[in-house]
């Protein structure tokens, strides 16, 4: 898509800059572009009066970091008090690495930020980031989640109406899958799908949590041996919860399920994060020491995102390190995820671990976690979480497109 298509739907933008100079440059470059009305601004306190002018907020922002009165971060963080949609641009001639901060800034206030520019703007820079998410109507509002009553999930897990949904893991230098993590979801009768991150939060306040991961974790192996039937050899990850780290029968119950449906030790990964070893130290490693004496796999889940990530390799016996998202998706842009990336590519290749890369999105992040060795890759690219019955269709689909993947 050329960058004028990319702005078809855009009837208007505001650019807030305190340089005329640049303010006059992406005011020609959006002339070009045959956006109607131009609206500028001299920094964030004239662009808030500017809004507060207009009839409707414009269809884009491009704002610039440093302004008197009121710089760019500033604005921003107005922007989203005032609960603004419209997609919004950071333009600067600062280091990348600023102008990455303040992206990242702007997302966690709710704002829609489409990334950042260098200056002076370009068409071809302003097009590549309007392709990445197509159509400027802001967006509505993301719905809050009714709270999830205890008893009712109680009693979904005595019906049965939990299940198990899979996201397969692919194998980067092959494009073969390798295996899947299973994911819990449930389907109200009257609410239809609930989010994971609203029931099982309340699993693990109420004493529920253990019931719920066998669940899963019965549904998954069973399922497992299903395709294993059908010639397909693959591995299952299921995620630990903490607390059930407390429990030292958890092993034998595990055991018990991997024997039950047939399956070998090394095909079940079993995926603690970070923050899984606060609460029962001893404990806690005497069940993982215990799982992988048995033949086991453990995954180190979320890699990156919290504090004692090193202690945690350091200690435990992990077969593997699943890298978050937060340092694949959108590394290629960014010079600084690209060398934390890299590092701990290279020091799970130094420890004998095998890796998978969480959130690979783009065709960008795919051919830079391939670029770097990583071993396996899942994210929204390959697939989304899919059911048992979505996964024949769905592998079939992969083959063809192996070719692009492997290109």
């Amino acid at each position: 898509m050329s960058a004028t298509a990319a702005l078809h739907a855009i009837d208007s933008v505001l650019i807030v800059d305190d340089s005329g100079v640049q303010r006059s440059i992406g005011a020609a470059l959006c002339r070009e572009m045959r956006i109607r009305q131009i609206h500028q601004a001299e920094d964030g306190v004239a662009a808030l009066a500017l809004l507060d002018a207009l009839p409707a907020p414009p269809d884009l922002l491009i704002v610039d970091l440093e302004m008197p009165n009121m710089d760019g971060p500033e604005l921003l963080s107005e922007l989203s008090a005032r609960r603004l949609r419209s997609p919004v641009i950071v333009a600067s001639s600062r280091e990348s690495s600023l102008r990455h901060s303040v992206e990242d800034m702007g997302t966690a206030l709710g704002l829609r930020i489409l990334g950042s520019l260098p200056k002076p703007l370009t068409q071809e820079g302003l097009g590549t980031l309007l392709q990445r998410q197509p159509g400027t109507t802001p967006a509505r509002e993301p719905r809050s989640t009714p709270p999830v009553d205890p008893q009712e999930l109680r009693s979904a897990l005595e019906r049965g109406d939990i299940t198990a949904f899979y996201h397969p893991q692919v194998e980067i230098g092959t494009c073969k899958v390798r295996g899947l993590e299973a994911l819990a979801r449930w389907h109200h009768p009257t609410r239809g799908w609930i989010p994971p991150d609203a029931f099982i939060p309340v699993a693990e306040q109420h004493g529920l949590i253990h019931v719920l991961t066998l669940r899963v974790m019965d549904l998954a192996m069973a399922q497992t041996a299903q395709w294993a039937l059908q010639g397909l050899d693959l591995s299952i990850a299921v995620n630990i919860s903490p607390l059930l780290l407390d429990r030292g029968e958890l092993v034998q119950e595990i055991s018990d399920l991997q024997r039950k449906h047939g399956l070998r030790a090394e095909q079940v990964v079993l995926e603690v994060t970070e923050s899984t070893l606060l609460r029962e130290l001893a404990v806690a490693l005497g069940v993982l020491t215990r799982l992988r004496l048995r033949g086991f796999r453990l995954s180190l889940d979320d890699y990156g995102t919290g504090f004692s990530s090193m202690q945690q390799l350091a200690r435990i016996p992990f077969t593997e390190l699943k890298i978050d998202r937060s340092f694949v998706h959108g590394a290629a842009d960014r010079e600084s995820l690209q060398v934390i990336l890299r590092s701990a590519l290279d020091m799970a290749s130094e420890l004998g671990l095998e890796t998978v890369a969480e959130g690979v999105e783009s065709l960008q992040d795919w051919q830079l976690v391939r670029q770097f060795g990583c071993t396996l890759a899942q994210g929204w690219l390959l697939a989304k979480a899919m059911s048992p019955t979505d996964f024949e269709p769905w592998l079939q689909r992969l083959r063809q497109h192996r070719a692009e993947l492997l290109g």
